[in-house]
């Protein structure tokens, strides 16, 4: 007879999961600690949630006494195009290759709820399903389930699905058989450390939100650092360099992938003339059914216009001049640095 573990990875596998693992609640106690000295040193930046619910972050027992296993899932977004390929379109914005298809919080979740009723219905246990938005450590839970290793830029590393990974997660009442954590395979390889534009990656697994370009780009609400705006290229939603260089990525197929993150035609190489002039209704338009769409259409806006100034476009000088007189500041000051960064550049039809 099919074991019960047996019987949940194969249903993970129907269901649209491409890795998986089991670990005890109690499975990795020094995430804890590393996660308290993380809040200490003020590396979460403005996310001030995390540090509200850091005592049920810290653990599964933490947010749920009764849990006893976690099943991590790993469902793979690998993509058939290189993620540095637009680095030198300066009209163009970049958008991270995990936003730039459906929103992984709906796909993941849906599967993870039909994960949920169909071992409810099998096994009669209590159980609760998580997708990032809980708080919930999953690489650490994920690494400590065997589904891979978390690199020297923190996100996890899988052997066969590099880190093109989103993670999703169940605690439940089963006392079920854990899988071995997996070895880590960086090595002496620093290449996701020597990527990063802003050095966000101050030691090996230790990121310091506070400089790294999607926290600033999505996370942050208020003026993006002066001294970060020029390394920002033209990143407008997130940063992939540090996934992109890993050389475990070589092993991803997007043969593999879901279908529903398969980039939209939109937002896999958005003008920036074009985002320049969304309003709010125009823009809830085009990222409907996308996770940038909770970042809004003024932080948007703001993060677009640093793009252009990086630009060396000059065509794009009427799409900064009209965010010049905005009624939201931080979008006026963000138009006001452009300006003035586009008349230094030498513009892109000069080197030409």
């Amino acid at each position: 007879m099919t074991s019960l573990k047996q019987r949940i990875f194969d249903k993970a596998a129907e269901l649209g999961f491409s890795a998986w693992g089991i670990a005890r609640a109690n499975a990795a106690p020094e995430a804890g600690e590393r996660l308290m000295d993380w809040l200490a040193a003020g590396n979460h930046g403005e996310m001030g949630w995390m540090e509200e619910r850091a005592g049920q972050r810290s653990s599964p027992n933490g947010l749920w006494p009764d849990a006893k296993s976690v099943i991590a899932l790993g469902m793979s977004y690998a993509p058939a195009v290189d993620p540095l390929a637009l680095a030198d379109a300066g009209d163009r914005g970049r958008i991270s290759v995990y936003a730039q298809g459906a929103d992984y919080h709906k796909v993941v979740k849906k599967a993870l709820k039909a994960m949920g009723r169909w071992l409810a219905d099998e096994c009669g246990c209590q159980l609760k399903v998580f997708v990032d938005t809980a708080p919930v450590m999953e690489k650490p839970l994920s690494a400590a389930a065997g589904v891979g290793w978390q690199g020297k830029h923190s996100n996890l590393l899988n052997r066969e699905h590099g880190s093109w990974l989103f993670l999703g997660i169940i605690y439940t009442t089963l006392d079920l058989e854990p899988d071995d954590p997996a070895a880590e395979h960086c090595g002496s390889c620093t290449r996701c450390i020597d990527a990063c534009p802003t050095r966000a990656i101050v030691a090996p697994q230790l990121v310091d939100a506070r400089r790294c370009i999607s926290y600033l780009t999505i996370e942050l609400a208020g003026p993006i650092p002066n001294e970060f705006r020029e390394a920002i290229g033209n990143r407008i939603y997130g940063c992939d360099d540090c996934l992109a260089v890993c050389p475990w990525n070589r092993f991803a197929s997007a043969a593999q992938a879901n279908k529903a993150f398969a980039p939209r035609a939109e937002l896999a190489a958005p003008a920036l003339a074009d985002l320049l002039s969304l309003d709010d209704a125009s823009f809830r338009e085009l990222f409907s059914g996308s996770p940038i769409k909770r970042i809004g259409v003024a932080r948007m806006t703001r993060n677009c216009l640093i793009a252009a100034g990086n630009s060396g476009e000059l065509s794009l000088r009427p799409s900064i001049e009209r965010h010049l007189g905005s009624d939201d500041p931080v979008v006026a000051d963000a138009a006001r640095w452009a300006l003035e960064r586009l008349q230094r550049l030498p513009s892109r039809a000069s080197i030409a």
